[in-house]
């Protein structure tokens, strides 16, 4: 333990830093100052602690606020961040340079909850999939608003299109935008493929829309195209962004239940060997989906998970609801084992708790997945293989096949209960630049 820390608490105009001296717990607190949070201040703040020999500091994840000050030191010192709730102070007994000399103190025992802060090129993939995670939800709250205007003119073209914004739906919004009201030129716009006769969508077309509906569509309709384009993008720039994690990407994608885009969310999040996590268990805590505790007089309260990281743990449990549905998959046949038990909320918690378990595997232990599930067939091996090598080839990597022995090296693969019979298993590369 070092010398001296610096306990800095963070505001959004003002950083207070005090300095504590002394390897114990029981440190002296020996100088404080006040910095703005500007960027001539926070050079001044790390001129000011390297003038003191300062060489680790601590402070608060205070909602966006302590990042300028993170990027400020970072490089120059020995950076902790602390979850807040766990440098709390007692009601009526909080001032700022008081919650910094607690920082330091209490890095000093141990009593600090730290957070997991990745290098910088793993916050720029952060960055790009979190943007376009707010974008997937950006659309589905269009998609809630186009149907809920839809009904207020009697159209019920939800009732009759499995995809409200799939081609068939996109050509009849953008007739309907365009001012077409006849109901049976709408219905000749939807594909021969839609389940329905041309008369039950001329049935279910024939409302009647106004002119600030058919304004209201239109921006929806624009809204929705800048939406698609700026997806793509950034789609394009994380397949980019991750060409030297390909590796990791395609491994991850051979789960059932993870597609490529979730995998390169979960190296965005956790990074392509998740090195700041020792176990599967304490990975899975910090994704939010082990169990909790909380234990009194020796008897367990509550097993209430923590909230963990926000979207890990819904594209976990995304990812969850997919496996169970993967045919002859062992997260199938265990989740036909708990669902009587646990009922549907509850199993699927545990699949996903088994899948952060397998994904931790497969990062940190360069494992390979290897279905263990009953026996499939050549042909659902082969459609699974063709779609994920279309998206593979959408996002910029090469789909080159070769077979994996997984027989030669068995420590590398991951599940475990009986292997496939008479279906080859493939590892795909990326294109290289």
């Amino acid at each position: 333990m070092t010398s001296s820390i610096a306990g800095i608490d963070v505001h959004k105009r003002v950083v207070m830093v005090v300095l504590t001296s002394g390897a114990q717990a029981e440190g002296q607190f020996s100088q404080r100052c006040r910095f703005g949070a500007t960027m001539a201040e926070l050079r001044r703040l790390a001129a000011w602690l390297e003038e003191r020999g300062v060489e680790e500091a601590v402070m608060e994840s205070t909602a966006q606020y302590w990042k300028p000050v993170w990027l400020a030191l970072e490089g120059r010192f020995r950076l902790h961040l602390a979850q807040a709730w766990s440098n709390r102070a007692a009601r009526g007994k909080k001032t700022d340079f008081k919650d910094a000399e607690r920082l330091g103190r209490r890095y000093l025992a141990g009593e600090l909850t730290m957070s997991f802060v990745p290098d910088p090129g793993q916050r720029q993939m952060r960055t790009l999939t979190r943007r376009r995670t707010q974008l997937v939800r950006d659309r589905v709250r269009i998609q809630n608003q186009v149907e809920s205007l839809l009904e207020e003119t009697r159209i019920k073209l939800c009732c009759v299109v499995a995809d409200l914004f799939g081609a068939s739906g996109l050509r009849i919004l953008a007739a309907l935008a365009e001012g077409q009201t006849d109901p049976a030129r709408l219905a000749a716009l939807a594909d021969a493929r839609v389940q329905h006769s041309r008369e039950e969508l001329a049935e279910a077309l024939a409302g009647t829309m106004g002119d600030v509906h058919r304004l209201l569509l239109k921006q929806h309709l624009l809204h929705l195209e800048l939406i698609t384009a700026q997806m793509e993008e950034l789609s394009q720039a994380v397949g980019r962004l991750m060409q030297p994690h390909s590796q990791a990407i395609v491994r991850l994608a051979g789960i059932p239940g993870i597609r490529t885009l979730s995998a390169q969310q979960i190296v965005a999040e956790a990074g392509p060997q998740a090195h700041a996590f020792d176990s599967a268990a304490q990975f899975s805590a910090w994704i939010g989906v082990a169990p909790g505790r909380e234990e009194s007089a020796g008897e367990n309260h509550s097993s209430r998970s923590t909230r963990g990281n926000p979207y890990l743990r819904c594209m976990l449990c995304q990812a969850a609801q997919a496996a169970v549905r993967t045919k002859n998959s062992i997260f199938e046949q265990k989740f036909r084992r708990l669902m009587p038990r646990l009922g549907y909320a509850k199993a699927v918690w545990a699949i996903a708790r088994h899948l952060s378990v397998v994904i931790w595997n497969v990062l940190h232990q360069g494992a390979q997945y290897v279905e263990y599930g009953r026996v499939t067939t050549a042909q659902a091996a082969q459609r699974r293989l063709q779609r994920l090598k279309k998206e593979l080839r959408a996002l910029g990597y090469s789909d080159e096949l070769k077979p994996l022995l997984t027989s030669a090296n068995p420590a590398m693969t991951f599940n475990g209960a009986a292997t496939l019979n008479n279906v080859k298993t493939y590892t795909l590369f990326p294109k290289l630049p």
